[in-house]
């Protein structure tokens, strides 16, 4: 299941926009390849990205990954939760375990984010 409402990076991460603020996770195919997440590492508050700069790792019993912001901006805000349970990106990816939201400098980035339709060429 792939979100029409969202956009997508190469790097398999979703994008929810919504104004200048983005929230960011990673997709359902990306947590399918990883298999069981038991941690994920987050930025803190603040932190400034470059779009393709790395802003976190995934780890999951098979393997680490990192992850990258789609979008150049700041952090707004960081999901907590994820840091106790980490499971919840396996579970509800493109809810309960959103990343990062992150406010953007250059809304015109998102033009180069893929389509969900894009998305599921890139991952078929």
């Amino acid at each position: 299941m792939i979100p029409k409402e969202l956009k997508y990076s190469q790097d398999h991460e979703w994008v929810k926009v919504d104004g200048k603020v983005v929230t960011i996770g990673i997709t359902h195919h990306a947590q399918d390849q990883l298999g069981d997440i038991v941690y994920v590492e987050l930025p803190q508050i603040g932190e400034e990205y470059n779009a393709h700069d790395e802003f976190g790792v995934v780890e999951s019993v098979k393997s680490v990954s990192s992850l990258f912001c789609p979008v150049s901006g700041k952090v707004v805000e960081a999901n907590g939760e994820l840091a106790n349970s980490a499971q919840l990106v396996n579970e509800d990816p493109y809810g309960k375990a959103w990343m990062i939201k992150v406010e953007m400098v250059d809304p015109s980035e998102l033009d180069n984010l893929l389509s969900a339709e894009d998305y599921k060429k890139l991952v078929s």
